[in-house]
């Protein structure tokens, strides 16, 4: 059984900080494109960021570009989401996924496993 975790979550001001974190409970992560998406309230579920299986090559948002940046320890089966410069707008539940041999692409329905989600919330 795959468990997708994510931590890091809470309430920082704008123009704040924050560090979010991924764990997959996965025999190999290096076999695993991971994603970041979100979903504030009232809206779809939105890419936020993705990266491929090696660490090479990442992908994000317009919104985020600039601001955010994924990472990954493949060592330590973990993928972090750092983000600065935050908006009221980031507020949202954010999202964990992975994709077994993905190429970390933007389109939710390729990845196979999700986390439950941590909250980010962003005070104006």
């Amino acid at each position: 059984q795959v468990q997708v975790v994510e931590s890091g979550g809470g309430l920082v001001q704008a123009g704040g900080s924050l560090t979010l974190s991924c764990a997959a409970s996965v025999r190999t992560f290096s076999s695993y494109a991971m994603g970041w998406f979100r979903q504030a309230p009232g809206k779809e579920r939105e890419f936020v960021a993705a990266i491929n299986r090696s660490g090479s090559r990442s992908n994000y948002a317009d919104s985020v570009k600039g601001r955010f940046t994924i990472s990954r320890d493949n060592a330590k089966n973990t993928v972090y989401l750092q983000m600065n410069s935050l908006k009221f707008e980031d507020t949202a539940v954010y999202y964990c996924a992975a994709e077994l041999w993905g190429m970390g692409s933007g389109e939710e329905s390729v990845y196979d496993y999700w986390g439950q989600g941590t909250q980010v919330t962003v005070s104006s």
